[in-house]
């Protein structure tokens, strides 16, 4: 799955890389999701996970996106001043399947930069 901050601000730089990985991180643990692959560039996020059949796709990323914003906010105050309203990623993310080129996928995300 990839999706992007709010108006592709390069944000995920820094110390607040550091903090984004380890919110991602915690939020996927809680809901038993396996983080296979992971890669944060400057301006957006790849992941390859692996959900369980409980879970729905865009219930997962509406949480994943939802609770990521508000403990974002919480660690960094000062970021409610160029993201209003407590809204840290854009509308929309893409999702894709992956069957047996799952190696493939992983690959490419590490290799991304």
């Amino acid at each position: 799955m990839v999706f992007t901050p709010k108006y592709r601000r390069k944000v995920i730089y820094n110390q607040r890389r550091k903090d984004i990985g380890e919110i991602l991180r915690t939020l996927c643990r809680y809901k038993g999701v396996e983080i296979i692959e992971g890669h944060l560039m400057s301006d957006h996020v790849h992941m390859l996970v692996m959900i369980p059949p409980k879970l729905s796709v865009s219930s997962f990323i509406g949480y994943l996106k939802g609770k990521f914003a508000l403990m974002i906010f919480d660690r960094h105050a000062n970021l409610k001043y160029k993201y209003g309203n407590r809204h840290f990623w854009a509308e929309g993310y893409y999702v894709s399947t992956v069957g047996l080129n799952d190696q493939t996928v992983a690959k490419y995300i590490r290799e991304q930069e």
